[in-house]
């Protein structure tokens, strides 16, 4: 008989380091095109798999010596290679059990308007093509009035709350008890009759000490507006994130901390300098554009993940609980940051 523990037990031998299982009712009021239940209608459950990320690739971005390993082994890694392993195991033992099994990974991979060639823009109009754009969404087509195009995603953040397994800290990144803000999520929708853990309710993860917005190298994270959104009765609430320049900067970062870069680029005097083009990046998909355009050849990936070179908030926060206690206190010998953080001299 398949149940939540069996499931649980399974998905942890399969190599995932929490699981937790969330009641899809809890998506009711949640915007249509960010809901899980439209892409399978019988699904009554989320299952949601946690895997944590090595603290070490962090080491080389606080230290200002090697840019890959967080991209590759945190988010490529989990991403692309070892969460699907681990849902494809679990998958098939629901189904073996006559359940159906919808696989949901985390991928940069979707039809989004940023995919657009100019070929694929031939079955709209110029003016729908900019409105488009500039909205930022997705250009697919729903197949009937009655259901949502065929690009649906939802919030990882808002799923991972509901399984139970944490909460939505001030940056916006998603802590849990075991591992703060250090892991990657995958989920499987689930026609199979479990028991669902609840939303999160231990103990509370962010002390919203602002370590995160201090740390911020765009200053992308309000300290004083927020978002808030209501579930199962619970407020949780977020620091209002300008998430296109967050995007600019988790890369690019700037003058003090990307060395991939000549100085030049940094030339005040030129109108396309990296720091003019990350200021105009604010909330505008298209001067981020720019920002990767004009660093095109020092602009190295891994598997489609851009190389990481900010790491503030996420280091930040690393560092403040490490500092206070809590999720991630005693778990090492010494902390993250032992000496203060590197700049460059520009």
């Amino acid at each position: 008989m398949l149940t939540s523990e069996r499931i649980k037990k399974a998905a942890i031998d399969a190599g995932a380091d929490i699981c937790g299982i969330g009641d899809l009712g809890l998506f009711d009021g949640a915007p249509a095109d960010m809901d899980p239940r439209y892409i399978f209608p019988e699904a009554k459950y989320i299952i949601g798999l946690a895997f944590r990320i090595p603290r070490g690739v962090q080491r080389g971005i606080e230290e200002g010596t090697q840019f890959y390993q967080y991209p590759s082994m945190a988010y490529g890694g989990i991403n692309e290679v070892f969460g699907p392993a681990v849902l494809y195991k679990l998958g098939q033992m629901i189904e073996d059990e006559g359940w159906e099994a919808v696989t949901y990974r985390n991928t940069g991979a979707r039809g989004s308007v940023s995919d657009m060639d100019g070929s694929r823009g031939s079955t709209i109009s110029p003016e729908e093509e900019i409105e488009l754009k500039n909205r930022s969404v997705s250009f697919t087509r729903a197949v009937s009035g009655d259901r949502r195009a065929p690009d649906l995603q939802f919030s990882f953040r808002i799923a991972a709350y509901i399984c139970g397994l944490g909460e939505i800290g001030w940056s916006k990144m998603f802590l849990t008890p075991q591992f703060g803000p250090m892991q990657r999520f995958a989920f499987i929708l689930t026609d199979a009759p479990l028991e669902p853990d609840g939303i999160y309710d231990g103990p509370q993860l962010c002390r919203k000490c602002m370590a995160c917005v201090r740390e911020c190298p765009g200053s992308c994270i309000s300290a004083k507006e927020s978002v808030s959104i209501t579930i199962g009765g619970k407020k949780i609430e977020w620091g209002a994130l300008d998430e296109w320049k967050c995007f600019a900067f988790y890369t690019h970062t700037g003058r003090h901390q990307n060395p991939f870069v000549p100085a030049e680029v940094f030339d005040e005097n030129k109108d396309n300098n990296l720091d003019l083009l990350l200021g105009k990046a604010k909330a505008n998909e298209y001067e981020v554009i720019k920002v990767y355009k004009a660093l095109d050849e020092y602009f190295p990936s891994w598997l489609g993940y851009n190389m990481v070179k900010c790491g503030g908030c996420l280091q930040a926060c690393i560092n403040q609980l490490e500092k206070e206690g809590g999720c991630l206190d005693g778990r090492f010998q010494k902390p993250l940051r032992r000496t203060k953080r590197w700049t460059l001299d520009r």
